[in-house]
């Protein structure tokens, strides 16, 4: 095996890496010990398609976890998420040191490019690092959460409940051990919103920002007098390309929401001003693959429905454990209309060109997620002719950008069309790094052409 797994390619190894994660998680879910005596009843197809959910971070869910599984369960679906937020580092991580299998230069160059990181430290530490963020920040966010579940579930229960929400909020899973109303009992609650959303913020910007973020604040520190502008500067283009994006995607995803749901009766309508921000705060945030839902999307207007699957499809940052096809992604994508509209050559941002090849690997990941995408629909469409189309777009973008939310369909969808929904999850979470890796890996060929000339539009 582990000479089967040397030979593979970079990205052959983390699809297979992900299969064998899933095909186990399933296995474990799948024993009775990890059910409850009570539980409904459950086939091995109900559990896989939980599981490739988990390792997705997805949040779709056939059977709720808090109905079904135990604290054992739980456990087992907590290490799912887990592995499957911290995605590629922790795959290929565990490939190279588990199996002790030393990286070369290339491999390194690679993986470097991959997970954002384009330091030539020893990248083992950038490992160590990533997953001591993920600790900390997972820890800080239970703490916050116990002052609200300690009074509500007890001491045991609210202790454990805590850890399993800021894992999944933090890996951007959607999965919650309440049951299918995920966290509509806190929708009122400013403690839990601002832990949550906190956590998926974390875990969505990227362990590359954090790592640039961690050591601006040392310089700011070590800096007398203390300047912002000193801290701002000691920022890379990527970092401020991902808080400036993130920051605007956000606040333009509340106010859209708040604007077109303010006088609905059935979401926010009843609501003061404050908590109806608190509201449309929390969707915005959790449309950026994280899934969890405060609202229910079969009361949400049908333009709000649209916009959350725009927010779905930009998903989060590179390098962290969000989906979608990622906020520099859609970002160099504006640049270069921007540049087109102004009549320059090349695509900037702050003064600053951005790479020709920087720009092909973002249409080729945008070609990539709508082609799949489009035959997932298609797909969808055609196994599932009773249902609403919209909401079948929506589960569509829903699975393919690893969020979660749905318009109650999932549970309604026939074998065929879960299969279909388990295969946009897998390919959303594997296959636009496997596609950025292979561009990465390939060799750029110095060939040239004659140009010739083509009318647009």
């Amino acid at each position: 095996m582990n000479s089967i797994f040397k030979s593979l390619t970079s990205t052959r190894r983390l699809t297979f890496s992900f299969v064998i994660v899933i095909f186990i998680g399933s296995l474990l879910l799948s024993l009775p010990i990890v059910h409850y005596a009570d539980a409904p009843s459950t086939t091995y197809l109900d559990h896989l398609f939980n599981v490739v959910s988990m390792v997705c971070v997805t949040g779709l869910s056939v059977v709720p976890v808090a109905s079904v599984y135990n604290g054992l369960g739980q456990v087992i679906a907590m290490c799912l998420m887990q592995i499957g937020g911290l995605g590629l580092v922790t795959l290929i991580a565990i490939s190279t040191y588990l199996l002790r299998r030393r990286m070369n230069l290339s491999e390194q160059s690679l993986l470097q490019s991959a997970l954002s990181y384009d330091n030539n430290n020893d990248l083992r530490h950038y490992l160590f690092n990533a997953y001591k963020i993920t600790f900390i920040i997972e820890s800080l966010v239970a703490i916050v959460l116990l002052f609200d579940f300690i009074p509500r579930f007890g001491l045991g229960h609210g202790i454990f409940n805590a850890i399993f929400l800021a894992v999944s909020a933090f890996c951007n899973a959607g999965f919650d051990n309440f049951g299918d109303a995920s966290l509509k009992q806190f929708a009122l609650k400013p403690l839990v919103n601002l832990a949550v959303t906190t956590a998926i913020i974390s875990g969505g910007i990227g362990f590359a920002v954090w790592m640039d973020l961690k050591k601006a604040i040392k310089h700011f520190i070590k800096d007398k007098p203390y300047r912002f502008s000193a801290f701002s500067r000691s920022l890379s283009n990527q970092t401020r390309l991902v808080l400036a994006t993130t920051g605007i995607l956000l606040l333009l995803g509340t106010a859209l929401t708040w604007l077109i749901e303010f006088k609905n009766a059935k979401t926010i309508g009843h609501y003061t001003f404050f908590q109806q921000i608190m509201v449309c705060f929390f969707q915005s945030v959790t449309m950026r693959t994280a899934g969890f839902a405060t609202i229910s999307y079969l009361d949400t207007h049908s333009a709000t429905n649209v916009l959350y699957m725009i927010q779905m499809i930009i998903g989060g940052a590179p390098g962290g454990t969000a989906g979608g096809v990622k906020v520099t992604t859609v970002a160099i994508a504006f640049l270069l209309f921007k540049s087109e509209l102004a009549g320059q050559n090349e695509v900037t941002f702050r003064h600053r060109v951005i790479a020709n090849k920087a720009i092909k690997q973002t249409l080729t990941v945008l070609i990539f997620f709508f082609t799949i995408l489009t035959i997932g629909y298609l797909l969808l469409l055609e196994f599932e002719p009773l249902h609403d189309p919209l909401a079948l777009l929506f589960e569509a973008i829903s699975a393919i950008a690893t969020v979660g939310v749905s318009m109650d369909l999932t549970p309604k969808l026939s074998q065929a069309g879960r299969f279909v929904i388990m295969t946009l999850m897998f390919i959303g979470r594997v296959g636009p790094i496997t596609v950025l890796l292979s561009l990465l890996q390939k060799k750029e060929k110095d060939i040239r052409y004659a140009q010739t000339n083509i009318n647009v539009g």
